[in-house]
């Protein structure tokens, strides 16, 4: 190759991208394309690996075992989607406008805010469980008169998975709000000058105006809550089981995903990497029905 041809060219970046695109290539890209290829085998390396074709898929929407647990575990992923997109989302962009809109202490509030982001997934999961523990917080809730607060949340199939997901939202709300809080402060104030000049109110200038502008930013953080979503994992194996308790109502793809291709699900409790792999590919696929046309939909509008 001719560096000084190159520089001339005005491609001098082309080689930096090398290491980079080497790193993505060995560690994102050929890791993804051989776990859909391995959601075409049955066995493991030990037991040895069988071409079973689309046979795995087959199983998971058609054999009780399977399909039972995959169905509830997307609809409680689809439900905890639903309530980040609401609570931990629309609260976000709810701050934000405060923040921004020359509220005295901004910068202290924004640090209480973002902090839990800061807390690791297990610390977190561990001081709400004692938290919603009747045992931990009954006597302190009696004695302030919030004796209806005390109740098992977590041990309620009813209960278990709003909490683990509102407990969810509360660590996570910083990175939507500090989004948010640099895309409307990047809102240029000429907008906001003539608006209120044509007598526009605050809610006028905000839907109208403000709203409409930091729009890629929105369709960026449902992208990003919706791919975490869809993969999360970490909050239910802190707050309850990997088994999703009690009696798997807090049962994600994600912990589902873990029993079957990682440590063997309950009774057989010997893992299939095939089978895991045919959720991974699933979600996959899923994510991308949502990724692209969200991107299109938001995304390079002026």
């Amino acid at each position: 190759m001719n560096i000084k041809r190159l520089k001339n060219s005005g491609a001098s970046w082309i080689p930096w991208l090398i290491p980079a695109m080497l790193f993505y290539v060995f560690f994102m890209a050929w890791p993804l394309l051989d776990s859909l290829r391995l959601s075409l085998y049955t066995g493991s390396l030990g037991t040895g690996r069988s071409f079973v074709g689309f046979d795995n898929f087959k199983q998971l929407f058609t054999v009780d075992r399977y399909a039972q647990r995959f169905q509830g575990a997307f609809i409680h992923t689809v439900i905890f989607f639903c309530i980040h997109m609401v609570v931990q989302n629309c609260l976000g962009l709810f701050f934000a406008v405060l923040l921004t809109n020359k509220l005295k202490g901004s910068a202290f509030y924004q640090t209480v805010i973002f902090l839990p982001v800061t807390l690791a997934v297990l610390v977190t999961g561990y001081l709400w469980k004692l938290l919603l523990n009747p045992v931990w917080s009954g006597p302190f809730l009696n004695q302030i008169n919030l004796d209806f607060l005390v109740r098992p949340w977590l041990g309620d199939k009813n209960t278990a998975l709003l909490c683990v997901s509102l407990v969810s939202c509360w660590q996570w709300i910083g990175i939507p709000v500090m989004m948010f809080v640099a895309a409307l402060r990047g809102i240029s104030e000429d907008y906001i000058e003539a608006a209120s000049i044509e007598g526009a109110s605050a809610s006028v200038i905000f839907w109208k105006i403000k709203l409409p502008l930091v729009m890629p930013v929105v369709g960026m953080i449902a992208i990003l809550t919706f791919v975490n979503n869809f993969n999360a994992f970490d909050i239910v194996f802190a707050m309850e089981t990997v088994n999703g308790a009690p009696n798997y109502s807090t049962d994600l793809i994600g912990t589902l995903f873990y029993r079957i291709g990682i440590a063997g699900q309950h009774p057989v409790g010997i893992p299939d990497p095939g089978m895991g792999a045919a959720i991974a590919a699933i979600v996959f696929f899923i994510l991308c029905l949502g990724v692209i046309p969200t991107l299109r939909a938001t995304q390079g509008r002026n």
